[in-house]
């Protein structure tokens, strides 16, 4: 869910165009839920193999990445490892979420009503390690790099960034923002015609660009006042103080001296020590030594993978392969692999 920052942030349309060349970090599970909410039939059951195996998540990680290649964009999936302790307890909050929304979807199947169970069926969305594990084999397959932090994905793909390995993160939250990334792209993997929930309007979702420092220059901050917002308005590891949004939080810190001052006040409606909350974006679990490496797309494995192993069509799927493999091959005419620009 992250941090709720949207209105503190200046945020840029930008084209996939204009970041061609470029190579994203890409909050992999984040990325994954997506495309489980999204990609859904009318009545909200997702994509399914002959066996049963839910293939929605597939479907979005190579389609989507094929449309960003062929666009010239060059994607890293970052894959989360292991939760910090605080965040168990909201992990488990969001499985009760998803296990009640699952009850109403078959609530509402069974009235007939299917644009009210769409929307419950995809509130209900669950990612299981197969399902992750096979995620990172077709990301892999594709010649990307499947990258598994040792801890957050976000706090591993903000260090790439900020190390100049890759020119941006892409997330729909704005927790990479705490945990330092210099730049973040929202709605990458989502853009496009979108329709409303239980309406029958469709919007418009584009691609945005967010740079920290404009930001925090904007509103007279500085990265670690932006983190004490987020830990009042709350994170993924604390709920914040009840009837406090982003736009109080930020009157609150910028009118307090220091942190101690600033969280005082609210040490009794706070569910965790702040200063721990604090600590996981300033000093996350990271891999310091971590790379950035590609390959070379494997048109008969993702063709095997997917078509043989998933039953996806194979017309499709080596005609996204193909037009993907020639942009790249075009590509590596000019420059190496190596060459992309961060």
């Amino acid at each position: 869910m992250g941090v709720e920052l949207g209105e503190l942030v200046q945020k840029e349309e930008i084209t996939l165009e204009a970041l061609s060349g470029r190579v994203i970090a890409i909050d992999a599970y984040n990325a994954l839920y997506q495309f489980l909410s999204i990609i859904r039939q009318p009545d909200g059951t997702p994509l399914m193999d002959s066996k049963g195996r839910i293939t929605s998540h597939l479907s979005g990680i190579f389609y989507r990445t094929a449309k960003l290649i062929e666009a010239g964009v060059r994607p890293a999936y970052v894959f989360d490892g292991e939760p910090p302790k605080l965040k168990r307890s909201v992990l488990e909050g969001r499985k009760e979420i998803r296990d009640k929304a699952e009850q109403r979807w078959k609530e509402a199947l069974s009235r007939g009503e299917l644009a009210e169970a769409r929307v419950y069926a995809q509130a209900s969305s669950k990612l299981s390690k197969e399902m992750v594990e096979d995620a990172k084999k077709l990301v892999r397959l594709m010649g990307l790099p499947a990258i598994e932090a040792p801890g957050e994905g976000e706090a591993q793909a903000a260090l790439l960034a900020e190390k100049g390995y890759v020119y941006a993160c892409a997330s729909q939250d704005y927790d990479t923002l705490l945990f330092g990334a210099p730049r973040l792209v929202r709605n990458l993997t989502m853009s496009g015609r979108r329709k409303l929930p239980r309406k029958d309007v469709y919007v418009d979702v584009r691609t945005e660009l967010i740079d920290l420092e404009k930001s925090l220059k904007a509103v007279g901050l500085d990265r670690r006042k932006l983190i004490w917002i987020g830990i009042l308005v709350g994170t993924d590891f604390n709920s914040g103080v009840k009837g406090i949004g982003p736009k109080k939080a930020m009157k609150l810190v910028s009118e307090g001296k220091s942190f101690d001052e600033i969280f005082e006040k609210f040490k009794n409606e706070m569910d965790v020590d702040p200063s721990e909350v604090e600590g996981i974006f300033l000093h996350p679990t990271v891999d310091e030594n971590c790379r950035v490496e590609f390959g070379e797309p494997d048109e008969s494995g993702i063709a095997e993978f997917l078509c043989k192993g998933h039953d996806f069509s194979e017309e499709r799927v080596r005609n996204a392969a193909e037009s993907m493999i020639k942009v790249l091959s075009e590509k590596s005419k000019q420059s190496s692999l190596e060459d992309w620009a961060a």
